[in-house]
């Protein structure tokens, strides 16, 4: 399993963007409102792996991965990048449904008052949406393993 590219990343933003706008097109009308809420909940997942990511480094870096007391085993780091790459997916598609969302209302804002009302939320959701990919993406860097150090011509480390 290799890293998340940022390409396919953008790419599927980019599909769920196109697919987003066209679905908003044909069915806005039977939206519930879009609040300042629509979202948040995709930040505090954002925040929660930003800070398993910092924890995680910490560990790594200090070399306190194994299987004792006040480590952390090798497969909670495995699992940790499995979480990483299935959030990093989920953020890319929410955020691409809010730009679509987005890209049906901004040009709306003037003539439909229901457009103007729903914008401030769009944006709020497509932000944190937008956390969420950096956050996952944080994490899964994080959870490599640190280089090993060279070794010096007579066999010794430095």
């Amino acid at each position: 399993m290799g890293p998340t590219r940022n390409r396919d990343l953008t790419a599927a933003t980019v599909l769920a963007a196109v697919a987003g706008y066209l679905l908003v097109l044909v069915l806005y009308r039977f939206f519930p409102p879009i609040t300042l809420l629509s979202g948040v909940s995709l930040l505090a997942v954002a925040l929660a792996e930003a800070g398993w990511a910092f924890y995680v480094r910490a560990r790594i870096n200090d070399g306190r991965i194994g299987d004792g007391p006040g480590w952390l085993h090798p497969l909670a780091v495995a699992r940790s990048v499995v979480i990483a790459k299935a959030s990093a997916w989920v953020g890319a598609l929410v955020l691409g449904w809010w730009i679509g969302v987005l890209a049906y209302l901004l040009p709306r804002r003037s003539t439909l008052r229901v457009a103007g009302e729903d914008t401030a939320g769009s944006v709020v959701a497509a932000v944190c949406a937008l956390a969420l990919v950096v956050a996952a993406l944080w994490l899964q860097h994080c959870c490599k393993s640190p280089p090993e150090p060279p070794d010096t011509p007579d066999g010794a480390t430095e």
